[in-house]
């Protein structure tokens, strides 16, 4: 979908969804979740140490499962350097929240890194609408599996 053609609200969305990511992002490295905890490497968010603590907790909330049951493509780098879209496969994820977490951050990707013509669903406004709504309430959900509500509405 070209940007002229993304309904504002679509636009305002996305932003809401981007704003809120960064937001858990910013939770996880506040909250000790980091990737390395090596003196002198880059701060970054440690996705994977937050499934280890919390996916024996975690429950599906509606969203996480419509999420699930419809995640998004993901591209890979096809024959010929050929790029294609597969489904986010999960064969290796041992825990739902674990499943989530990857559905979540294709999300963000896809919108992200932009180009998305041939992928099935992004240039319909209403799938893109549905993944950024459910991706947005799951947000929510993991803020609240990791007693972040404070520093990610910047509550003292």
């Amino acid at each position: 979908m070209r940007k002229g053609e993304i309904p504002t609200e679509l636009s305002l969305l996305a932003f809401d969804f981007f704003y809120r990511f960064s937001r858990f992002e910013f939770c996880l490295k506040e909250n000790g979740y980091l990737k390395s905890e090596i003196t002198g490497q880059k701060a970054e968010p440690g996705w994977d140490k937050f499934v280890e603590c919390h996916a024996d907790t975690y429950v599906l909330a509606a969203e996480a499962t419509e999420l699930l049951a419809a995640p998004p493509d993901r591209q890979v780098v096809g024959d010929g350097l050929v790029l294609e879209w597969v489904p986010v496969g999960f064969h290796d994820c041992r825990s739902d929240l674990a499943k989530v977490i990857r559905a979540l951050k294709t999300v963000r990707n896809n919108l992200f890194h932009g180009g998305k013509h041939g992928a099935a669903g992004w240039d319909s406004p209403e799938r893109t609408h549905s993944l950024i709504t459910w991706s947005t309430a799951v947000l929510e959900s993991l803020v609240e599996t990791g007693d972040f509500r404070c520093d990610y509405e910047r509550f003292y």
